[in-house]
């Protein structure tokens, strides 16, 4: 499930508040598949809690969240909004945390730190910036699709004009054709290195 970038903070919170008395989200055709109402319901109450700060909701959790699919279940696109909404609300607030424990100046030098790390990978040329898969015929993804995404990445951490577009809802939303093994990326580890460099662009959009 991908998430994307949203900046109503303020109609978030009243969507996630208002949703403890209610149906919070429209209900998919009776045949058609939606996500299952009790886990969606389960996770916005916390939601709820993390919104009167309690709890320990991280954004990079509600990247990973997954719910069953079940026929009449909540309609998918509406909780992804709400999710990916979500997901930059608190990530903008753990930044600010950060900052005021730390200091600007400190919070300034861990992003850069980040990006350091992620350019590293960034730099090798086309083809090589991730392994094969374990097997020839094993399956990942395209690697050219991968290179391409990279390349824009660079160009946003160099803040290089091609790059200025580029923000934490595209590399969320970024799929990959599938290609065979020995033309093609890693998932895992291109899974990995994409949700860094989120955790770096959500902080920085």
């Amino acid at each position: 499930m991908d998430h994307g970038t949203r900046q109503d903070s303020g109609g978030l919170q009243r969507q996630v508040m208002d949703s403890a008395g209610r149906q919070p989200f429209d209900l998919a055709d009776r045949g058609t598949f939606g996500y299952h109402r009790k886990q969606v319901d389960q996770f916005m109450a916390r939601a709820r809690v993390a919104y009167e700060g309690g709890g320990d909701l991280r954004a990079a959790e509600i990247r990973h969240l997954s719910f069953d699919a079940v026929k009449g279940g909540y309609q998918a696109d509406q909780v992804d909004d709400v999710l990916d909404r979500l997901e930059d609300a608190l990530a903008r607030a753990e930044r600010e945390r950060r900052i005021e424990v730390d200091g600007e100046d400190a919070w300034q030098a861990r992003v850069s730190a980040s990006i350091d790390v992620l350019r590293g990978r960034l730099e090798r040329p086309d083809g090589e910036r991730f392994r094969r898969p374990a097997r020839a015929r094993d399956t990942g993804y395209d690697r050219a699709e991968v290179d391409a995404l990279c390349r824009r990445l660079s160009a946003r951490f160099d803040q290089r004009p091609e790059g200025e577009e580029l923000v934490a809802d595209d590399v969320r939303r970024a799929v990959f054709t599938a290609g065979p093994g020995t033309d093609a990326y890693d998932e895992a580890q291109v899974d990995a290195y994409l949700d860094a460099a989120i955790d770096v662009l959500s902080v920085l959009d």
